[in-house]
């Protein structure tokens, strides 16, 4: 109802304009016309008034035409203008859900807007899908179907966007995700695409502390990985990627820099890499501040766990 007032009151300024078209337009039809003496010769009666009535036809038609042109216009915009608060609004409640640690109610949010262009809302789902999947209640399927998902709606986001910083990272989360149901030859070759992402997000957003903590993570995969990994990995690949646990330590320590105290996984993290490099008392350190982290979400709880469980073993 209020674009179709628009549409009218846009359409008001325009009664003068056609009207007066309409005379200079009827006093050429009175006027001389052409004709093979002197290229110009009377017109019959009949003719200048077919001629009049099909001009004043054409100016109805082009003024009509112009009119719902410029109403599309105008409603279009309007469209645009609404889908951009609705954007919004969306973002701020997934903000507050995602803040609240509220995953399935977040996902509910953002999977309906799945064939939105907008690249933060599409990265916020990928985000939002790959939670999903990693809790205990998750069966095994939908795991692997939530984590496919969240590759796609990372990578449109890189495609909409590819100086979006989040976009880098969630792919590159996601991608790494969707190595596990493909096999080791798959993993280890995504691993290079994965850092590289990683490191193009932190390039784009160097105070993000999430990023270092999960090249911190990358490192510390490729130090702790196996013998038989290892041997795998350099029969398929030149140069397979490698690392070590002061690498990791290092990245691990950069994150907290950037934001102290701000994942629960990162003091975790930071234990595991001393417990590795056989510094009990730096380990026992960072674990018990792993373990009495305030648990807002099912990963923190994880994280707690994890930490005790590592605390009483040693």
């Amino acid at each position: 109802m209020i674009a179709v007032m628009k549409v009218l009151v846009l359409a008001r300024p325009f009664h003068r304009g056609p009207a007066c078209l309409g005379r200079l337009l009827r006093r050429g039809a009175g006027g001389a016309t052409y004709g093979p003496r002197g290229r110009e010769a009377s017109r019959g009666a009949g003719d200048k008034e077919v001629l009049r009535k099909s001009l004043q036809r054409g100016l109805v038609l082009s003024t009509g035409a112009f009119l719902v042109y410029e109403a599309h216009k105008l409603i279009s915009g309007f469209a645009e203008v609404h889908a951009s608060f609705k954007v919004e609004e969306v973002i701020e409640q997934a903000d507050y859900l995602y803040g609240s640690g509220e995953t399935e109610k977040l996902y509910q949010l953002l999977v309906q807007h799945k064939n939105s262009d907008d690249t933060e809302l599409l990265w916020r789902l990928a985000r939002a899908s790959r939670d999903l999947a990693q809790l205990s209640s998750t069966s095994a399927e939908e795991k692997k179907q939530l984590a496919y998902g969240a590759l796609e709606y990372a990578k449109r986001a890189l495609e909409k966007n590819e100086s979006n910083s989040a976009a880098h990272k969630w792919y590159g989360i996601c991608l790494s995700d969707v190595g596990d149901f493909e096999g080791i030859k798959t993993k280890i070759g995504n691993a290079f695409v994965i850092k590289e992402h990683f490191q193009k997000a932190i390039e784009l957003n160097p105070k993000d502390a999430t990023t270092i903590h999960l090249i911190g993570i990358w490192c510390y995969t490729f130090a702790e990985m196996p013998w038989y990994q290892r041997k795998i990995a350099a029969t398929l690949f030149a140069s397979p990627p490698t690392s070590t646990f002061q690498e990791a330590l290092r990245y691990f320590h950069m994150a907290e820099e950037a934001d102290p105290n701000f994942y629960s996984k990162n003091l975790l993290f930071l234990g595991k890499t001393y417990l590795k490099l056989n510094n009990k008392k730096m380990a026992l350190l960072w674990l018990s501040k792993a373990k009495e982290y305030p648990a807002h979400t099912e990963e923190d709880k994880q994280v707690q766990k994890e930490a005790l469980e590592l605390l009483n073993s040693m």
